[in-house]
């Protein structure tokens, strides 16, 4: 990822730390509606990439929900997750906590190193996974699978094969969400369009062949993940 994406990043966190705490301390309470995108970014000084980005991490984590054609309003997180995750799905929260931590040091590695080792075909498979974990998004498919495949590719472009059997060794339960199926990010598709486009970050690294930008933009990527899942674990 760019310095300019990883600002991005540490700003959608700012963002999702300041509006967390005004619905914590009761300054917006159950059932408020959000400022708009256009207000957001003018009170936080950010842009509205940096705005939706915020708002889809508190809408995973239960904070809030959108109404179609009103807006965004602030939800009760103890309703709209811990009471409808089932005692098997709180039980993998540590679990799966771990296992990104996990992830971030190995794939982070992997993704630059498939910056520089990947051939032709194995970035071609690399988009590939990701054209199809794309089209399942827009049909309403389950995407865990495709997107499993999408970083199995990219430890296959390693052309080392203790990243591939580390990957392999989890399956596809190294995507958290695949866990977690109670959970409406697990089916929201403008969430899985988020997931993607963090995916065509990481391609794009790769197929330039930019090691310390593939390094970062899988970082971002398990990291974002990462955050949301702390969220659900401090509600519980």
């Amino acid at each position: 990822m760019t310095a300019l994406g990883r600002g991005r990043q540490r700003l959608a966190q700012q963002v999702i730390d300041q509006l967390r705490a005004q619905i914590e301390t009761g300054k917006l309470r159950v059932g408020d509606q959000l400022p708009t995108e256009p207000q957001l970014e003018s009170t936080f000084g950010v842009s509205r990439t940096v705005v939706r980005e915020a708002i889809a991490d508190l809408r995973a984590a239960g904070f809030v929900r959108p109404i179609q054609g009103k807006g965004v309003f602030v939800a009760d997180p103890k309703v709209n997750t811990v009471m409808s995750l089932t005692p098997v799905e709180i039980k993998s929260i540590p679990e799966t906590l771990e296992l990104l931590e996990f992830r971030m040091a190995t794939e982070g590695e992997a993704a630059a190193i498939a910056a520089y080792r990947r051939t032709a075909e194995q970035e071609a498979a690399i988009r590939e996974a990701n054209r199809k974990m794309a089209g399942m998004i827009e049909t309403g498919q389950q995407t865990v699978e495709a997107d499993y495949a999408f970083h199995m590719a990219v430890a296959a472009a390693t052309n080392n094969r203790f990243y591939v059997d580390v990957l392999r060794h989890f399956g596809p339960r190294a995507i958290p969400r695949g866990q977690f199926p109670t959970l409406p990010e697990a089916n929201d598709r403008e969430y899985l369009q988020k997931v993607y486009a963090e995916h065509v970050e990481i391609l794009s690294a790769i197929a330039d062949q930019d090691p310390e930008r593939a390094r970062q933009a899988m970082r971002a990527h398990l990291m974002a993940s990462q955050r949301r899942y702390r969220m659900l674990a401090e509600q519980q």
